[in-house]
Parts: C-alpha cells; sequence; structure tokens
C-alpha cells in the first residue's frame, strides 16, 4: 500500500498534467446553478423540463463500469450521484478525467439529471471541470479518524467522516443564536466591551497576561464578559446589556473548563437576583427548546428535565449534609482536615478560607443533579455580590446546578462604593498572599460606583451549558480547540 508521501506525489504529478493542458487546477468561479441540496428538492421539475444544471462538489467516492465512470460528489448540503460516459462526453475528456481526478478533488458537473434503474438521483455528465485539486486523500472511507487528538486537530477531516460533529457545530450556532434572540426580545441591548484590561476583573480566575507594544503596557486577557464595563453602562444610565464573546483564563484543563471560551453576560438595572433566577430559567427554557428540541436531557449519569420544578439548594447546608462541615463556624484548619479526610485534592498555594470552602462546596455538588439554583453562599466566596439584608454573612447570589456543577452563576450587583473598596483590598491581600485567583483591585471601578449606580443583576453562563446538553467534554464542543503543535 503506498505510503501518504507516495500518494502526494502521484498527486503532484497530476496536477502537473492538468497545467500543461492550460487548464486551472484552482479556478475562482464557478457556474454551479444549485446547491445538491436545492437540486434534490426540486428534482422532478428539472427532469420534467430537461434542464442542464451545473452542480459541485468533492469526490467522495469513485467506481469505474466498462466505458463509464461513477462518482458521489458532496457540497456539505447533500449528495448525489454522477455519471460520467465516454460516449457522452468523448474519448479524450474521459481518459483526461481518469489520468488526473481523484477522490477529495472538488469537481464542477454540468448536465441533466435523471433517475436510474435502481432509484438513484444521478446527474449525467456532459462536460466538467476541476474546481480544487486535493494533493492528500481522504482517510480510509470505513475507518476514519480513529485517534482522539488526531480528530480535534484535523477538525475538516472529523466533519467530513462523522455527521454528528457537524450537527454539533450547527447547534452550537443556534445555541447563541437563540440566546441573543431571547435577550433582544427582553429589552437587552448587545454591547462590546474591551478584551485588554490594565487590571482584570469580574471573577476569581487566573488572568493570561500579554504586551501592548504601542502603549509599553503589560495587559490581561478579560476573565470576564465586561462584568465591571457593564456595570459602568448601568452608571451611566443603560438600564439592560449583554454581551457574548470570548473570555480567557490562564487555569487547569479538564471536561468541564477550558482556557478560551464563549461567555455570555447581562446586566438588568432595577432588578435583584430573584428576578434574576426567573429569567435565566425562562432563558435556559427557550434556548434548549430552539436548540435541541427539548427539555429533557441525560447528562453525566444524570436524567435532566428543565421543564420540571427548579430546586433550591442551600450553600451551607448542603455543605453540611455531605462533609458535616459548617462552613461558618468552622476554622481554616478543620476544614482543611476535613478536605484531607475526604480525600479531596486541592491547590496548597495561596489556601485560605475562600478556597477551603470552594473545594467543599465543589465535591458536594457533584451529588447534586438539577436542575436547580445554588443559594446562600457566603460573602466571603462572593466578591462582587450584594450582602443578603436579612443575615450580611450571606450574599444575594445564585448558581445554577445542572448534573453535577455549575452551569450559570448571577447575583445582585454590589453598588455600595465603599463595601465593594473594603472587599477589593481583602481579595487583594488573598492575591498578595499567594492566591492567583482573588481579584485585583480595580480604583476606577470604585470611582464609577461613587457616581452611583442602581440596584442591579449581573448573570453569566458559559459553553459548559452547550457541552453539557450535548453530554460531551467541553473541549470536544469547540469547534478548533487548543491542540499543542506537532513536534
Amino acid at each position: 500500500m503506498p505510503t501518504i508521501e507516495e500518494l502526494r506525489k502521484t498527486r503532484l504529478e497530476k496536477l502537473e498534467k492538468i497545467k500543461h493542458a492550460g487548464l486551472l487546477a484552482y479556478p475562482a468561479q464557478t457556474q454551479r446553478t444549485h446547491s445538491i441540496a436545492e437540486a434534490l428538492d426540486v428534482f422532478s421539475k428539472l427532469v420534467k423540463a430537461k434542464k442542464r444544471v451545473v452542480l459541485a462538489g468533492r469526490i467522495r467516492a469513485q467506481r469505474g463500469h466498462g466505458g463509464a465512470t461513477f462518482l458521489d460528489i458532496d457540497d456539505g448540503s447533500g449528495k448525489i450521484q454522477v455519471i460520467i460516459k465516454q460516449d457522452k462526453i468523448g474519448e479524450k475528456g474521459y481518459q483526461f478525467f481518469l489520468d488526473v481526478f481523484d477522490i477529495a478533488d472538488f469537481v464542477e458537473i454540468k448536465g441533466t439529471l435523471f433517475t436510474t434503474q435502481r432509484g438513484e438521483k444521478t446527474i449525467q455528465a456532459e462536460d466538467y471541470k476541476m474546481l480544487s485539486k486535493a494533493l492528500l486523500p481522504l482517510p480510509e472511507k470505513w475507518h476514519g479518524l480513529q485517534d482522539v487528538e488526531e480528530r480535534l486537530r484535523k477538525r475538516y477531516l472529523d466533519v467530513i467522516f462523522n455527521p454528528e460533529v457537524k450537527d454539533m457545530i450547527q447547534k452550537r450556532t443556534i445555541f447563541w443564536a437563540s440566546m441573543r434572540e431571547f435577550l433582544i426580545k427582553k429589552g437587552f441591548l448587545e454591547v462590546e466591551t474591551p478584551v485588554f484590561e490594565t487590571t482584570s476583573g469580574g471573577a476569581d480566575a487566573r488572568p493570561f497576561t500579554t504586551h501592548h507594544n504601542a502603549m509599553d503596557l503589560e495587559v490581561y486577557l478579560r476573565i470576564s464578559m465586561g462584568e465591571l464595563w457593564q456595570k459602568r453602562l448601568m452608571v451611566a444610565g443603560f438600564e439592560k446589556t449583554f454581551e457574548i464573546g470570548r473570555q480567557f483564563r490562564n487555569e487547569g484543563m479538564d471536561a468541564e473548563h477550558l482556557q478560551d471560551y464563549t461567555q455570555m453576560e447581562f446586566y438588568w438595572a432595577y432588578a435583584d437576583y430573584e428576578q434574576g433566577m426567573k429569567l435565566a430559567e425562562e432563558m435556559y427554557k427557550y434556548v434548549a427548546k430552539k436548540t435541541f428540541g427539548t427539555l429533557k436531557f441525560k447528562i453525566k449519569g444524570f436524567d435532566i428535565d428543565l421543564g420540571k420544578k427548579w430546586e433550591k439548594y442551600d450553600y451551607v447546608s448542603m455543605i453540611s449534609k455531605y462533609t458535616k462541615v459548617n462552613v461558618l463556624e468552622a476554622s481554616l484548619q478543620e476544614m482543611e482536615k476535613a478536605l484531607n479526610e475526604l480525600h479531596i485534592d486541592y491547590d496548597k498555594k495561596g489556601f485560605n478560607r475562600t478556597r477551603a470552602m470552594d473545594n467543599l462546596w465543589k465535591f458536594c455538588r457533584k451529588k447534586i443533579s438539577g436542575p436547580g439554583f445554588l443559594i446562600n453562599t457566603p460573602i466571603e466566596v462572593s466578591p462582587l455580590a450584594k450582602r443578603s439584608e436579612k443575615n450580611d454573612k450571606m450574599a444575594q447570589r445564585f448558581q445554577i446546578i445542572l448534573a453535577g456543577s455549575e452551569n450559570g452563576n448571577g447575583y445582585s450587583e454590589l453598588n455600595d462604593p465603599i463595601d465593594q473598596e473594603s472587599r477589593f483590598v481583602e481579595q487583594q491581600k488573598l492575591r498578595d498572599a499567594g492566591d492567583p485567583e482573588a481579584q485585583m483591585h480595580d480604583k476606577d471601578y470604585v470611582e464609577a460606583l461613587e457616581h452611583g449606580m442602581p440596584p442591579t443583576c449581573g448573570f453569566g453562563v458559559s459553553e459548559r451549558l452547550f457541552s453539557f446538553l450535548m453530554d460531551k467534554p467541553g473541549r470536544d464542543c469547540q469547534i478548533f480547540p487548543l491542540m499543542r503543535p506537532k513536534q
């Protein structure tokens, strides 16, 4: 069996034959009259009218039979059979086709449509044209790409051989389009905020850093969808804004966590976290129905029904239930002891009460199916949320729980500049003590709050939700995930 290098050499020789014949191997134009799907949709009308059509696509299969060659061509919209007969295009033209065309080439076919005796919808070629000469073959038909890393690296081939990947990409587009549609219908204004920031804020996460040459500045790639910027727009008088875009977190990689991913965040003035819960639930149902046509899903072994009553889970009670630790009263040493007894791995660098609580909660959440809302989180783990008016140790915050994980985060935004300043000071202390995920002190944002921000609810959800509804790892649900370069 010839090697890839030998096959490529043969195809390069065929490319030279095309050039020697005075033809273009990569022309810019095609005379295509219909996509294959369009031609199949009005097939009977075209046959009855004996109308010539021009179709184009990639050769997916080729087989000879006497003085005829049968092809299957695919343009992404559909597939159709082609028959090229020597007595129709002449001996010279037929031989030239056999000499230079291969499976994987893109070809243009001019001819008429008919149905074979076996009922196969076919185009009878009267002429052909090379549109793009493929110098490498497609993977072997029945096996395609078997290695997972190779499939992700060569996603373009993965799409060709796995229709479910193409379907995933199309669903991903519908997912974000339907979320945008929902928010616009609710009166939200879509905005764009900076990707580069001089102070990284809006989340507990480690940012990527880069250098801005023109300003000679070290800058951060945003870790939130413009949270502190969108809240400045609330100060400015906008009532409802949202943004959908890419954000970046320089953290660990697993089935749920990505470093470069799409996120949506909305901010809603004169609303609180309880109103945010109602809107988020309505939005999730709308997006799921639009994207998947159902509200029922199988995710990580959990049976999820978004249409049923959404539960509410108390943060302190859930941790106490599964770990026997009251995080409001326990010391750091007691929480650390519990983590060790439960065999929970955690990063010891910059370890503090906030990280201890977070690790205990992450252990517990895996046991909760949802759908539901996590509420009553301690203010220590919610540095941008408004304090509860009933208990100042708690935040007016909610997180959406699905299949043992957080799939959305919202709260009544902190609009007291003095409280915000004190929390930034505490976060900066944690950062200085070695916690890379603690938030930076953003003095400009505090100054904006001093001009007055109305009561506001903010909410964010990432593409993790899409991957959960697909029941696939997050990396598999990106179109082109980051891959290490081949050595």
